[in-house]
């Protein structure tokens, strides 16, 4: 909240990364807690307990170590009107690369468990895979509050006006309709609305909570469905997200997906993530359990 009592996305964004010290000795683990933005269902988003795991795991290595892989489960929901406590192992220190492991704790349990790699700046080869060519400028796609903001659901409006990232749909969004074409491709221009502080680690951070947005959604489009399908329950797995090359969440990214396969009532993505010069900043691979019910499932 701004001091006029306004929501501000980017400011909730910095403040639900502002983790707090946890306190007390450390023995194996550095301990900090953090807090979760309001959801209509109650439940933790993925994207924000992956950010704020980094985010603890960066306050443990030395500066300039810069994230630059992560790995992590889902193990249980979070509930979003609890504290969750991050506790940091310090698995490896060496001379370019720091491990550190973090697990995301609600009631003395485990709701996430991830291990990241930070690496001080290195020369070496370099070479990328070409950012796709005939995508559209961001500020001609609408927003996502102008495709749910006249809809009078809890859900539309969170989605619409409480989500810290303004995420553009190159490829038709699938909020509400099935998009028209059965691809297992999706595409969306993202960057938080206003400027954040010049940390790269915190920049990463910021960019891993908004890969689980619409990661799923190459396995929803390939099969004609929309969030809203009846009785669909779709729930992230793992994630993992290698950062290539320094980057800015608060400028434009392209965030191109696909997916090679569903089976199982699981669905696995992967996405490639450009800046505007055409650089290729990061890579990340989710699986998810994607169950719908078999009266409702669309033919084909």
């Amino acid at each position: 909240m701004t001091m006029d009592g306004t929501f501000n996305p980017t400011r909730a964004l910095l403040d639900l990364l502002d983790l707090s010290n946890g306190g007390g000795a450390r023995t194996d683990e550095d301990v900090f807690v953090g807090t979760s933005l309001p959801e209509p269902r109650r439940r933790v988003f993925g994207g924000q307990v992956l950010a704020q795991s980094l985010v603890a795991a960066a306050r443990t290595v030395e500066p300039g170590r810069l994230m630059h892989s992560m790995h992590g489960y889902f193990l249980r929901p979070g509930d979003t009107e609890q504290p969750i406590t991050f506790g940091v192992q310090r698995l490896r220190d060496g001379r370019s690369f720091s491990a550190r492991r973090t697990h995301a704790y609600q009631d003395g349990v485990p709701i996430l468990s991830l291990i990241a790699s930070f690496q001080a700046p290195g020369e070496g080869l370099d070479h990328q895979e070409q950012m796709p060519e005939g995508i559209p400028d961001p500020e001609t796609l609408p927003t996502t509050a102008e495709l749910l903001g006249g809809y009078d659901h809890p859900v539309a409006k969170a989605w619409a006006h409480r989500r810290p990232m303004d995420i553009r749909h190159v490829t038709s969004p699938l909020y509400v309709e099935p998009g028209v074409e059965r691809s297992a491709r999706n595409a969306v221009w993202m960057k938080t609305f206003d400027p954040m502080p010049d940390d790269q680690n915190l920049h990463r951070a910021a960019l891993a909570y908004a890969s689980d947005y619409t990661l799923l959604e190459p396995v929803l489009r390939r099969h004609g469905l929309a969030w809203t399908a009846p009785g669909m329950s779709v729930a992230s797995l793992d994630h993992a997200m290698w950062w290539h090359r320094p980057l800015r969440v608060d400028e434009w990214l392209l965030y191109v997906q696909e997916s090679p396969s569903a089976s199982s009532a699981r669905g696995l993505s992967t996405g490639r993530i450009f800046n505007r010069e055409g650089e290729l900043v990061a890579t990340v691979a989710q699986e998810g359990m994607v169950r719908v019910p078999e009266d409702t499932r669309p033919a084909g």
